[in-house]
């Protein structure tokens, strides 16, 4: 069975620095933009050891092709060593895949969503090296 760590949450947003302005002005600190510079389309910042992502509902559907922000604007993110082992064992016990296994941010992610019983995505991703 694939082992699951550092678990954050994901939010989707209309409008993502006053989202992160509003969560940094609570005591979180950025720790991570992408892109590293320009407008960004994700966000993370922690606060006492959790971590919070924040995203556009853009940057969800162009690269993950997920309806976010329709019903459903909160998703649990599980990190991994194999993202296709944990998709793969995960489909077998008959849990719904919402976006199948890819790469993104260069190649650097690869990330896959499925579905709890109550439809709320989980994202299963690693991080992924690059060779030079």
């Amino acid at each position: 069975m694939p082992a699951f760590q550092s678990p954050m949450i994901n939010l989707y947003s209309r409008d993502l620095p006053r989202a992160a302005a509003f969560y940094a002005e609570l005591g979180f600190t950025e720790t991570f933009r992408t892109p590293a510079s320009g407008e960004p389309i994700h966000i993370e910042l922690t606060l006492d050891g959790f971590t919070l992502g924040i995203a556009t509902l853009e940057a969800a559907k162009t690269h993950h092709h997920l309806s976010a922000g329709e019903g459903r604007s909160v998703e649990i993110v599980l990190w991994t060593e194999d993202t296709d082992a944990a998709v793969s064992m995960l489909l077998g016990q008959g849990v719904p895949l919402l976006s199948p296994a890819h790469d993104f941010l260069d190649g650097s992610l690869r990330a896959a969503w499925v579905a709890d019983p109550d439809g709320n995505p989980i994202q299963l991703v690693e991080r992924r090296r690059i060779s030079v």
